[in-house]
């Protein structure tokens, strides 16, 4: 009941101005982290990189409100609608942002030391180094020195141990460990580079992939929209408008060839089949020449009138002939015919030989003139005679010349017949060759139109490639800022500076709040109901002068701590007695190190500086603290307590400040039995007689038995209580003692507080479980 009465106490005394006190008192350790963050965030802003600020506006198009083109819409069905979120994945894809970093060389870096910073160069640079034969994924550092217009100096490798410093010439391949590099000239070198280090990195493409992918940012204007802001953070604001703009221009590329994919596949599918198809036709169109060069035709129905106009030729040929032949039987039968052998030969009966045409006719003259010369005379006229021989022998040759007619006749009628039947089997053979070359010609038709129709669609395919458009269109075109957005020298200073407020606010308020000690008379008074005679300051002196063996520090200390001894003074006063004086005052403590010496003896002084006698006790024979600090050692209170021989007298010592002292004496192996003897009770019987003031310092209380046996004399009873010793959860403990009245006349003082923390209250206090009294020594 009495922890919850001071835990609502304590959360009444909660007092925003005493923390604001409290927090003032420790100015010096805010100047000093001040001064510390301060000097760290201007660091961090002296060596930060610069950092600029790119973006690019682009509109995914949607191809589902195109025109199609008549002919092509059976391609329409491989192009994928747009999904906005899709898309701005893609931007941020691994790939392209593999490709852009390839494409703009952005895994090499060029910089220059400006002060503590490190400015990016990129494209500024005055060289340009190419790593012909080295891998992605490996990480090669140098710094290159223009030393005039043909050669540098490299040094610095990134993996070399030593210092090696090695001079090239610029457009020589350089050979190193990790490959072979070359360094050639850019357009911005001059005068001015010369012996300026240009710092020269090539870092592992997929950590720098994975730092872009980091920066980019791609954010939807309008949740319904299509239009994309496309952001990055770069070092250098050249190389974030181009590593932007290349990545639309990729980003364009991959989406082309993801619609022209199935195209492709499609191109592909018609020029392997053209080229079989090719194959093919050239083959039929070979097999066709072949055919009609062996059977001698160029075309089927020319060829069969030809062969039908050969027969009919040929017949009417062999009945010509045939016509002859009977002709020339005929004249042969009629010239053999005995009985006609007086008559005339018939002429000009078609005979198609001239020459016997011209025999019959000299042979017709002559029978007629031998006719004649038989009329006018006989047969046996000599010149008719004569004309019947050369008649017989005319006879005979026309009879042999038509023999020879019907001979010649009959091998051509042959021939013709012949020719006519081979005319006739050509014909006959017509629609056998007919079937054969339309077949052929068949293939080839077949083969010319699959051609013609693969060279159509290919060309249409190749048409609809051409009028795959792009997914994203440009709005504004990537644009940096001229001016770092990083660092941001007023931001970091200005957070540098709240950082050293914050930290030693943070601390001091944890410490507090998680401090148990008393610090304060406010931390007592209205938890207590024992006597508070008041606080003594913390002498912050004190142990300079102790180190040069001052016993006191009233007379020495400041103003506020003699004011305090005359308050304290003054106030036990107020503590006396009307049956009893106050004269013998005892000081006690829960453990060493409170202080209960020091105010033992300053109090002394000051009852002393009032010209009273005062005589101070050092009754803590165990340890004899006052003792050593006052350098008086020898016969004392121990002594006199065993020792019956030993007089009053002997043990008093005078002091140089107008007050008399009696030291510890002799360590006892009995203190508590020393204690307890009569002798105590006469000593300070006598003393009373013979001084104003009995200032007894005694030992702690709760220790040891000492402080209770010992209270018996006291009139006063002091309990000190060390600011900052005393753990609060310690008070009930001295409340009991004031209430149980183990101690005569019990009051309080507060030893130590420091005037510094004068407004801190108990804010926050927390109480534990356990304590035990530790044996401390100031």
């Amino acid at each position: 009941m009495q922890n919850d009465t001071q835990s609502n106490k304590n959360e009444q005394s909660i007092n925003l101005l005493d923390l604001l006190m409290y927090l003032a008192s420790k100015w010096k350790w805010f100047l000093l982290s001040v001064l510390i963050f301060g000097g760290i965030a201007w660091y961090k802003y002296a060596t930060a990189p610069f950092v600029y600020f790119g973006s690019a506006t682009v509109i995914i198009k949607d191809p589902s409100n195109k025109t199609t083109t008549t002919g092509l819409d059976r391609f329409d069905n491989f192009i994928n609608k747009v999904n906005v979120s899709n898309e701005m994945l893609q931007f941020n894809s691994k790939k392209l942002i593999r490709e852009v970093v390839s494409r703009t060389h952005a895994d090499v870096s060029y910089k220059m030391e400006d002060g503590l910073r490190d400015v990016e160069l990129y494209t500024k640079s005055p060289v340009a180094v190419s790593f012909a034969d080295m891998l992605p994924e490996q990480y090669v550092a140098f710094t290159v020195t223009l030393l005039n217009k043909d050669s540098v100096a490299v040094s610095d490798f990134s993996m070399a141990e030593n210092g090696e410093r090695l001079v090239v010439e610029l457009n020589d391949t350089l050979s190193l460990n990790e490959g072979k590099v070359v360094i050639t000239p850019t357009n911005f070198i001059t005068k001015s580079w010369f012996g300026v280090p240009v710092r020269v990195c090539k870092t592992p493409l997929d950590a720098v992939v994975s730092g872009y992918r980091n920066s980019i940012a791609v954010k939807q204007v309008e949740e319904e929209s299509s239009i994309l802001t496309l952001a990055l953070k770069d070092n250098s604001s050249e190389r974030a408008e181009d590593m932007l703009n290349m990545l639309v221009n990729v980003y364009n590329e991959e989406a082309i060839r993801d619609k022209n994919q199935v195209a492709v596949n499609t191109a592909n599918f018609i020029n392997e089949r053209l080229i079989i198809i090719s194959q093919e036709l050239g083959d039929v169109e070979s097999d066709l020449e072949s055919f009609k060069r062996e059977n001698q035709m160029v075309d089927i129905s020319s060829t069969a009138s030809m062969y039908m106009g050969e027969s009919q030729k040929y017949n009417s040929s062999a009945l010509e002939l045939e016509t002859q032949l009977r002709l020339a039987q005929y004249i042969k039968e009629y010239l053999t015919d005995p009985k006609k052998e007086a008559d005339l030969i018939p002429s000009n009966t078609g005979i198609s030989d001239m020459n016997i045409e011209n025999q019959i006719t000299m042979y017709n003259a002559a029978k007629l003139k031998r006719d004649r010369l038989i009329s006018d005379s006989s047969d046996k006229n000599p010149v008719v005679e004569e004309l019947n021989t050369s008649l017989r022998a005319m006879r005979q040759s026309i009879i042999r010349a038509v023999d020879n007619m019907i001979v010649s006749i009959n091998v051509k009628r042959n021939d013709a017949q012949n020719r006519e039947m081979r005319a006739q089997e050509r014909v006959a053979s017509i629609p056998t060759k007919e079937r054969q070359m339309l077949s052929i010609e068949r293939q080839q038709k077949i083969k010319e139109s699959l051609y013609l129709f693969l060279l159509n669609r290919r060309e249409e395919n190749a048409l609809s490639q051409a009028m795959a458009d792009n997914n994203a269109r440009v709005i504004d075109s990537a644009e940096a800022t001229k001016y770092p957005i990083s660092p941001n020298r007023n931001k970091i200073m200005a957070l540098g500076i709240l950082m050293g407020i914050a930290v030693p606010t943070v601390v001091f308020l944890v410490i507090m709040f998680m401090d148990t000690r008393v610090h304060s008379r406010k931390d007592i008074i209205g938890v207590l109901s024992v006597p508070f005679l008041g606080e003594i300051p913390l002498d912050k002196n004190y142990k300079s002068r102790s180190r040069k063996r001052t016993t006191n520090a009233y007379g020495y200390g400041d103003d506020i701590v003699k004011e305090a001894f005359r308050i304290l003074r003054t106030n036990m006063s107020f503590m006396a007695k009307k049956d009893k004086p106050l004269q013998v005052i005892t000081f006690t403590s829960f453990n060493s190190g409170a202080g209960k010496s020091f105010v033992a003896y300053n109090l002394a002084d000051s009852l002393a500086y009032t010209k009273k006698k005062v005589i101070l006790i050092d009754l803590d024979i165990r340890k004899g603290s006052l003792s050593h600090r006052m350098h008086k050692h020898g016969v004392g209170m121990t002594n006199y307590l065993a020792d019956e021989t030993i007089a009053l007298n002997d043990i008093i010592h005078s002091c140089e400040k107008g007050y008399d002292f009696i030291n510890a004496g002799t360590a006892a192996p009995n203190p508590a039995e020393l204690l307890m003897d009569s002798r105590l009770d006469n000593m300070v019987a006598e003393l009373r007689k013979r001084y104003d003031y009995i200032v007894v310092d005694s030992v702690p209380v709760g220790l040891v038995a000492d402080a209770t046996i010992a209270n018996r004399i006291a009139d006063l009873t002091i309990f000190v209580v060390r600011a900052g010793r005393l753990d609060r959860r310690q008070l009930p403990d001295i409340e009991k003692l004031y209430q149980e009245k183990v101690l005569n006349n019990m009051a309080l003082i507060l030893n130590g507080a420091d005037l510094e923390r004068r407004g801190y209250g108990n804010y926050g206090y927390g109480y534990g479980y356990g304590y035990g009294y530790g044996s401390k020594t100031k």
